[in-house]
C-alpha cells in the first residue's frame, strides 16, 4: 500500500504513485543490470590493453603507433561490436522480452523459413560456446582476483586455490535467492568500481591529450594494414576488452532493454573509454608502465584498497553469464533441445528473473573442476 507520504511527494513533482513506482524501478533494474550485466566486461581493462599492445610489439619496444593502434582498436571495438550490434541492434530483437542465441535462432527461422536444420545447428553451436564461457568465466576470473591478493601479502599463495573454491561455491550458492537479491548487493559495488576507473583514467588524459586521437579509426586502420600477422594477433588480444558483451543480449529478460541501454550508455561505456585512454596517456609518457599499466595509474596509497576493489569486481563479473545461462536454458527447454527442467521464478514483478537449479549445479561442478585441474589463471588461460 502507497503511504499519504509518497503520494503528497509524487503529487508534487507532478506524478501519480504508480509512476514515482515506475521511475523507482527503472532506476533499479538499471543499478542491478550495471553489476551482473556489465560485470565482465567491466573488469577487462585489467589486462586487455596490456596484453593487446605486447601483442602489438611482440615483446619489444613499445611505440607511439602500437599505443595509439591499440587503443584505437579498443574503442572501435567498444563501439561497433557492443554499442552498435548489441546495444542498438540486438536488443530490439527479442522474443517476448527474452534475448540471446536461441532468441535468434527461433526468429530467423520465421522470418526465413526455408534452411531451417542449418539454422537450428547455427543455434545449438553458438548455444554450446556460451555454456563454455559460462564454465570458464568464473573460474578464470576468479583465480585471476584471488591471485591479485599476491600483490597485498605473498602469504596468500598456498591458499589461492582453497580460497578460489569457497568462493565460487557461496557465488553459486547464493543464486537461489534470485537476480534482483543479488543485482542489489552487486549493482552499487559495481558500479563504485566503474567511477574508481574512470577518474585516475580522466587524470592522465588531461596530462597527455595525445591519447584522444585514437578515436580517429584511421589509427586502428593503419595499425593492421602495417603490421601483418601480428596486427591479427594484436586484434585476438583486443577482442578481450569485449569479453562478456554477449550477456547484455543473454540477459535481457532479466533487466529489460532501457535499463540495459541506459547503464552502458550512461556509466560503463564512458567509464572504459575513459580507463583505456588513460593507460594509453600513461604507457606514451612511460613505456614501462606497461608491465602493468591498470595499477599504475593510482598512488601508493590507494593500491590496496584498488586491489580488493578489483578481487571483488572480477567475483561479480561470473554473475553475468550465470545469469546468461539460466535464460539460455529456459529457451532451449522451450524450443525442445533440452529436457524439461525445474525453473523457478524468483521475482514477482519481473517475469524474466529465473533460477534453475539443475543447471547451477551442473555449472558449479565444471567450474571447480577447471580450478581444481589447472590451479592458476594463467594455466586456464593457455
Amino acid at each position: 500500500m502507497t503511504s499519504p507520504i509518497t503520494t503528497v511527494a509524487a503529487a508534487r513533482r507532478g506524478a501519480t504513485p504508480a509512476k514515482a513506482n515506475g521511475r523507482m524501478t527503472f532506476w533499479a533494474l538499471t543499478i542491478g543490470s550495471v553489476g551482473v550485466v556489465y560485470g565482465d566486461i567491466g573488469t577487462s581493462p585489467l589486462y586487455a590493453f596490456r596484453e593487446a599492445v605486447n601483442a602489438a610489439t611482440a615483446g619489444g619496444t613499445v611505440t607511439r603507433a602500437a599505443v595509439l593502434g591499440v587503443l584505437s582498436l579498443i574503442l572501435w571495438a567498444l563501439i561497433v561490436v557492443v554499442t552498435l550490434k548489441y546495444v542498438l541492434i540486438l536488443l530490439r530483437a527479442d522474443n517476448k522480452g527474452e534475448g540471446g542465441t536461441l532468441t535468434l535462432m527461433a526468429l530467423a527461422q520465421r522470418a526465413l523459413g526455408s534452411g531451417a536444420g542449418a539454422i537450428v545447428l547455427c543455434g545449438i553451436i553458438s548455444a554450446a560456446l556460451f555454456y563454455g564461457d559460462a564454465v570458464i568465466t568464473p573460474a578464470l576470473s576468479v583465480l585471476s582476483a584471488v591471485e591479485g591478493l599476491k600483490v597485498a601479502t605473498p602469504a596468500f599463495d598456498p591458499y589461492i586455490v582453497p580460497l578460489t573454491v569457497v568462493i565460487l561455491v557461496a557465488l553459486f550458492a547464493v543464486q537461489s535467492r534470485g537476480t534482483a537479491k543479488v543485482a542489489a548487493f552487486f549493482g552499487p559495488i559495481t558500479a563504485v568500481w566503474f567511477i574508481a576507473i574512470a577518474i585516475p583514467g580522466f587524470i592522465f588524459v588531461l596530462s597527455n591529450l595525445e591519447v584522444l586521437l585514437a578515436f580517429n579509426p584511421i589509427y586502428a586502420v593503419e595499425f593492421l594494414a602495417s603490421h601483418g600477422i601480428i596486427g591479427l594477433v594484436t586484434l585476438g588480444a583486443v577482442f578481450l576488452a569485449v569479453t562478456g558483451a554477449e550477456a547484455l543480449y543473454a540477459d535481457l529478460g532479466h533487466f529489460g532493454r532501457k535499463p540495459i541501454q541506459t547503464a552502458w550508455i550512461g556509466l560503463v561505456l564512458p567509464s572504459l573509454a575513459m580507463n583505456y585512454l588513460g593507460q594509453g596517456a600513461l604507457v606514451l609518457a612511460d613505456p614501462k608502465a606497461i608491465e602493468n599499466p591498470f595499477f599504475l595509474l593510482y598512488p601508493s596509497w590507494a593500491l590496496l584498497p584498488m586491489v580488493v576493489l578489483a578481487t571483488v569486481a572480477t567475483v561479480i563479473a561470473s554473475q553475468a553469464v550465470i545469469t546468461g545461462a539460466y535464460s539460455l536454458s529456459q529457451q532451449a527447454i522451450q524450443l525442445g533441445l533440452l529436457p524439461r527442467l525445474e525453473i523457478r521464478h524468483t521475482s514477482q514483478e519481473h517475469y524474466g528473473q529465473i533460477y534453475m537449479p539443475r543447471v547451477n549445479l551442473f555449472l558449479l561442478i565444471g567450474v571447480l573442476f577447471l580450478v581444481l585441474m589447472f590451479r592458476s589463471s594463467s594455466a586456464l588461460a593457455s
